[in-house]
């Protein structure tokens, strides 16, 4: 058992045991759904039942007590599985008491592990909505000390949500540091999307590498989904020879890396990641999030999978503070897109309003393209997701300064007097080029 399954067992003994288990009779259901529970009941193929699980739970309002009943008496662990991944997250008292019983008595060890899982996701979730009610007392009341505590608290919960051992230091932005002296003009390569070790990437790698020599970049900085499908394994992980060091090492620079929803996939990979840093020439990720200068430009890595109120706090601050002529801020899910994943709802109410009036670019990944969005507040958006993951369509919206589904990968020329954005494709094609002015 793993440290997060065991505090997950001590969390679940606060749950009372004893409850009464929900009766598997049709009874319980609304007559537009007995025939499909008398069938769950009478049929013997694993398959079938599944998919009678699946016709019920898209009605939970009606099906839910029956479905509790089923958890507990269906001899298939598939079953079983699927039942919880429906109901586990209901913040219900009697699915907490269904978990609690398939966590300490199921024979299927997997059952109960997750089970156990869903009871540690009920147990984040209301302490973060204790710790958000909180937030907000001492945001209203001015108490900014107790503010960032709590804000801190939430981000480690969080985290602790999701599963991921990430020590809370990995999570603590370093000081503000330089790659470029004042007064430097800076060339940085940007890129996201794009660690399947896929022949797309190694092309769009090699474009790199040759645009690299022809036209140096003083670094580069990535925009997450660094490795698909769930991030690293571990900093020693084969793959990161084949998918990292033989393709981007070559170029000789530095790459600031952010984080995509595909390093947080599973619980060992975000710090895998952090801790990479300390054994690759290439690699640095000093924490989560993270800031530095660069010539004129100030560039502000964030973690959007996370976008916590701690990390909301830390960024208004270093944007305010900033003296830097160009302000750069990334990350891998984009606030606006007229791509698959579209605008990110959360950002735009969250993140949004932090950038407005303070920086100049928003630079993301995400959806596996290329674009340009009209500014707003101030702020350039910028999509480059598309360094070696599958390429997927894109048309232009009515955000759309430019729009385009092709390998490549941005480049920043920034000065004191200008920044430009340029797309390059990876035959190192010139697609599209933009200048900020001031």
């Amino acid at each position: 058992m793993t440290m997060r399954q065991a505090v997950c067992l001590l969390l679940c003994l606060c749950l009372a045991p004893g409850v009464l288990r929900p009766a598997t009779t049709p009874d319980v259901l609304p007559a537009a759904l007995r025939d499909k529970g008398e069938a769950l009941l009478k049929e013997a193929d694993e398959m079938k039942r599944l998919a009678l699980v699946a016709a019920l739970a898209g009605n939970l309002a009606g099906s839910l007590e029956f479905l509790l009943g089923v958890l507990d008496e269906d001899p298939s662990p598939r079953v079983r599985t699927a039942l919880i991944e429906r109901l586990g997250r209901l913040d219900r008292e009697p699915v907490r008491q269904a978990l609690w019983r398939r966590a300490t008595t199921d024979p299927d060890a997997g059952v109960a592990i997750l089970a156990l899982e869903r009871l540690q996701d009920q147990q984040a979730q209301a302490g973060q909505r204790t710790l958000e009610a909180r937030m907000k007392a001492a945001r209203e009341s001015g108490n900014q000390g107790d503010y960032r505590r709590f804000a801190q608290a939430q981000e480690r919960i969080a985290n602790l949500a999701r599963g991921a051992r990430l020590p809370a230091f990995m999570l603590a932005p370093p000081p503000a540091f330089s790659v470029k002296p004042a007064g430097q003009p800076v060339r940085v390569l940007a890129f996201g999307d794009y660690g399947q070790g896929t022949e797309a990437q190694k092309l769009t790698a090699a474009a790199m590498l040759a645009y690299h020599r022809a036209r140096p970049f003083d670094f580069a900085i990535t925009l997450g989904d660094n490795f698909y499908p769930r991030g690293m394994d571990s900093p020693t992980d084969p793959r990161w020879k084949t998918w990292w060091d033989q393709l981007y090492d070559p170029l000789g620079i530095r790459f600031y890396v952010s984080f995509g929803n595909h390093d947080w996939g599973q619980p060992d990979s975000p710090a895998a990641e952090v801790i990479y840093a300390t054994q690759s020439p290439s690699w640095r990720m000093p924490a989560t999030r993270y800031t530095f200068t660069a010539g004129a430009v100030q560039f502000f890595a964030t973690d959007t999978q996370a976008m916590s109120e701690a990390q909301l706090v830390w960024l208004r601050e270093q944007l305010d503070q900033s003296q830097a002529r160009w302000k750069v801020v990334y990350g891998h899910h984009p606030i606006y897109s007229h791509g698959v994943h579209g605008d990110t709802k959360s950002l735009v109410a969250e993140l949004l309003p932090v950038l407005k009036g303070r920086a100049d670019v928003h630079l993301a990944g995400h959806d596996h393209d290329m674009q340009h969005l009209k500014p707003e507040g101030g702020v350039h958006f910028f999509i480059a997701g598309s360094g070696g993951a599958g390429i997927r369509p894109i048309a232009a919206g009515p955000r759309s300064l430019f729009a385009k589904s092709s390998y490549g990968f941005a480049v920043l020329d920034g000065d004191n007097a200008s920044l430009k954005i340029s797309f390059v494709d990876a035959n190192r094609t010139l697609l599209y080029e933009y200048t900020l002015r001031k």
